[in-house]
């Protein structure tokens, strides 16, 4: 009984949240200076995300040519302003990182 009360009030909770976002949308409309601050959310989110995985990967702060893990955001980063392409940009990313940790035993 306790695990569907858990289930239903998570079902409710969830529901009425994103269900109140949709039942608004198109209704209310930002400022202008709102929208363009909302625009850099996903850079910053996805930065946040990345940034200690390059350069906390073992528990310390790792800054080095020996780091796989900067050498391969940075070229994740340069494929991006080259390709612009973000599937290109992750397998490149990705394949430069294997190569360095298991190719060369970074």
């Amino acid at each position: 009984m306790n695990e569907a009360g858990l289930i239903v009030g998570m079902f409710l909770v969830t529901f009425s949240v994103r269900y109140l976002l949709f039942a608004v949308a198109g209704k209310v409309h930002f400022p202008g200076w709102l929208i363009t601050g909302l625009n850099f959310v996903p850079p910053v989110v996805l930065t946040a995300i990345i940034m200690p995985a390059v350069l906390v990967p073992r528990g310390e702060l790792w800054i080095g040519v020996n780091n796989p893990w900067l050498l391969a955001g940075l070229f994740a980063a340069l494929v991006s302003f080259w390709r612009k392409d973000l599937l290109t940009t992750i397998i490149a990313g990705m394949l430069f990182f294997v190569v360095l940790r298991f190719g060369f035993s970074f």
